[in-house]
């Protein structure tokens, strides 16, 4: 009985199987018998077993790949009705001017719904009232920038926090360029970078329908029904020191000296572009 262990024991070899995909977190050993070998009960149930799992995890991840082909694909054709839908607008923006110019008459711009704030000012000095505003916008250290929604109590918030931060109306193509070049989420309170659209469907995916980096920015810049997720899911943008600097901070950007707190509203897109 001894040689008959010792021989099945010389027998039987494992190989170590590939590493497949992410859907199946599992490595199944692959056993190989040697043929002719006699090969005990508890071997033979092990290896039904290990062709059953490795079964498993194949349709596992084949699954897996057809899902995310077809998230790709969707996100590809949702991506280009983003594009048609702000060229749409953009359109319709112009033929409004050149109507109201040809009547002789004078066109109202849509008003903002957007707003990206940066803080300008560090922490010395500084009284508690315009700390916390400050700590509730998520402006917690010096040139963080985020996104918010243009509505009555942020204008208030903003208000007693004036001479602290600048801030403005931005362009898609400011929102696409952060989003991108400095972009970060928030999972399970770390900071952790937009690596990939599945970071963004894990994050938002199954609550708004939010399925990667397209989705993200069309959102924000539309200011969409998920907008307060989308922001809040963005890590506070943290920006560099502005090339060439800043003019003056003791005075505000609409005064007649010139200064750099305040409203700047499309001029907030110069500012981003020396800052990112």
């Amino acid at each position: 009985q001894g040689e008959q262990s010792s021989s099945i024991g010389s027998c039987v070899k494992r190989a170590p199987a590939k590493s497949t995909a992410m859907a199946a977190r599992y490595l199944v050993p692959v056993t190989n018998v040697a043929e002719g070998a006699v090969v005990p009960e508890k071997v033979k149930m092990k290896l039904a077993r290990d062709a059953s799992l490795a079964e498993e995890k194949t349709k596992a991840v084949a699954a897996a790949k057809k899902e995310l082909s077809e998230q790709r694909e969707s996100l590809k054709k949702r991506t280009q009705d983003y594009e048609k839908e702000y060229a749409e607008h953009q359109k319709k923006l112009i033929d409004l001017r050149r109507e109201a110019k040809l009547g002789g008459n004078f066109f109202v711009e849509p008003e903002a719904k957007l707003l990206f704030v940066v803080r300008i000012v560090g922490i010395i000095k500084l009284s508690p009232k315009p700390r916390k505003v400050l700590q509730l916008l998520r402006l917690k250290q010096l040139h963080n920038g985020v996104f918010l929604k243009v509505n009555k109590p942020i204008l208030q918030m903003l208000k007693l926090v004036q001479p602290y931060v600048t801030y403005g109306y931005p362009s898609l193509k400011t929102v696409r360029e952060l989003v991108y070049k400095r972009g970060f989420v928030k999972v399970t309170k770390q900071r952790i970078p937009i690596s990939d659209n599945a970071v963004i469907t894990k994050g938002l995916g199954e609550k708004t329908g939010i399925q990667g980096t397209e989705d993200l920015i069309h959102e924000i810049y539309t200011v969409g029904p998920h907008f307060k997720q989308a922001a809040n899911f963005l890590w506070p943008f943290k920006l560099s020191a502005p090339r060439g600097g800043f003019k003056c901070k003791r005075h505000g950007y609409c005064e007649m000296k010139g200064g750099d707190w305040g409203n700047r509203e499309e001029e907030i897109n110069e500012l981003i572009a020396r800052m990112n």
